[in-house]
């Protein structure tokens, strides 16, 4: 299959599935604002975030008592990490990423949709 589609397909594939589960991480955020004691939550590709460390050298350590250990994050299927990002959930910047998250989204779709015009087109070429 790579031979036809390349590893764009997968890639936008996976863009897409990390796209739609933020998604519902930052719409949870605004369902919760008023629920006290909650804490916002993002998600970040896992592999993006070990390649980013291990190229940089940067190892995760305790500097303090109360940081997480590193096993406490939990991790999706998908490789997508769940990690809390901040203190009290602020409206006006989960609008921000749920905005900006859809811009991404809809990227990646027309990426995706550009694919397979450019495949219907070699094919109908080759007839």
């Amino acid at each position: 299959m790579d031979a036809l589609f390349g590893k764009t397909i997968e890639m936008l594939s996976t863009v897409l599935d990390f796209r739609s589960a933020r998604h519902k991480v930052i719409t949870s955020n605004i369902a919760n604002i008023d629920t006290p004691d909650y804490r916002p939550k993002d998600i970040v590709f896992k592999e993006a975030l070990e390649a980013i460390t291990s190229k940089n050298g940067v190892t995760m350590t305790k500097s303090r008592g109360g940081h997480m250990p590193e096993q406490s994050i939990s991790t999706d299927r998908a490789g997508f990490e769940v990690i809390n990002s901040g203190e009290k959930v602020n409206l006006d910047s989960e609008m921000a990423k749920l905005a900006e998250n859809n811009l991404m989204h809809n990227l990646a779709v027309e990426l995706l949709a550009r694919k397979f015009r450019g495949l219907n087109t070699f094919l109908r070429e080759v007839k």
